[in-house]
């Protein structure tokens, strides 16, 4: 009984967030979501004078839910997509229109100048992710147009920022439909890949996989320049030192005092993580400093006194 009223309020939770979602929608794009927010559809037929039920294609379905939260969620349908789509059901042509790109909308627009658009449009073709594929790589191959959210703010904590960009990655990389769209290869094992990574499943969850695979860019909060897999990251050291290179990638928008004024070298990881060798407090380091000189002090001393009295005996 108790499981049943438990599945029924979680039930009634649910269908409440997606009336809520759907109400914050602008109001042209609940007529889209009546049949792409859905998993299953209904039309009539006219044809047959019936009413279809149907199986929404999984690769046009839209999380309503997600698509709330999402950077975009003030965009109608049509913004982006042909008005043409409106009549149902939808003409075969539509299909081949031309999707936008991110900087159809953001380049050279003040607005968004402090997300560097056009540095990140630059380092992405030189990426091994645009050149390795004749170019028919895209910005929404990573970044779902209707439930992408900024994966780096403030109020977010790291781990929740390592394991948004990095499902970006993997759902590419892992999955044989998602790869399919570029290459007729099968996805490698991440695992086997990585094999020679030391705590390999804790890297996974503490580092995000763009801060072993990509430059550090000035002016790009996060790098779009993918390396060939024989350029990334290799040596410990350049991660596990008091200059560690994640202060200049995954912990770059959280540094808010510079490392002279810190006290802690590296005081942003200490919140949320400990990286070896990068995490040092220069405090500590003195007092650690000043207790090993008076230890050393007083056992001079208490070596002296001993002479004295036995001297004196």
């Amino acid at each position: 009984m108790i499981q049943r009223c438990l599945l029924i309020l979680t039930g009634l939770f649910s269908s409440c967030v997606l009336l809520f979602a759907l109400a914050q929608e602008p109001a042209d794009n609940q007529k889209c979501l009546q049949c792409h927010g859905q998993v299953f559809y209904e039309y009539f037929n006219e044809w047959t004078e019936q009413t279809e039920r149907k199986t929404m294609n999984p690769f046009y379905h839209v999380d309503s839910i997600r698509m709330m939260g999402s950077v975009h969620k003030a965009f109608s349908c049509t913004d982006c997509h042909s008005p043409e789509y409106e009549t149902f059901p939808h003409s075969g042509e539509l299909r081949m229109e031309q999707k936008y790109t991110c900087m159809d909308c953001h380049g050279g627009d003040e607005t968004f100048a402090k997300f560097n658009f056009e540095g990140i449009e630059s380092a992405f073709m030189e990426s091994v992710h645009f050149s390795n594929s004749n170019e028919r790589f895209n910005c929404w191959m990573c970044h779902d147009p209707h439930g992408y959210q900024l994966a780096q703010r403030e109020q977010e904590s790291i781990k929740d920022v390592v394991h948004m960009s990095n499902q970006m990655c993997i759902r590419c990389h892992t999955d044989q439909f998602e790869f399919g769209l570029l290459t007729n290869k099968t996805p490698s094992d991440l695992t086997a890949i990585h094999s020679w990574l030391p705590n390999q499943a804790h890297h996974f969850n503490k580092v995000r996989c763009v801060d072993c695979h990509t430059d550090v860019q000035e002016g790009i909060l996060v790098s779009h320049k993918i390396l060939p897999k024989t350029d990334a990251v290799r040596n410990c050291v350049q991660c596990h030192t008091s200059n560690s290179l994640l202060m200049e990638s995954l912990y770059a928008h959280r540094v808010k005092e510079s490392r002279e004024e810190s006290g802690f070298v590296n005081a942003t990881i200490l919140n949320e993580g400990y990286v070896i060798g990068a995490n040092r407090n220069k405090t500590l380091n003195v007092v650690s400093i000043v207790i090993f000189g008076l230890t050393v002090i007083g056992l001079c001393i208490h070596f002296i006194l001993r002479l004295i009295l036995l001297k004196k005996k």
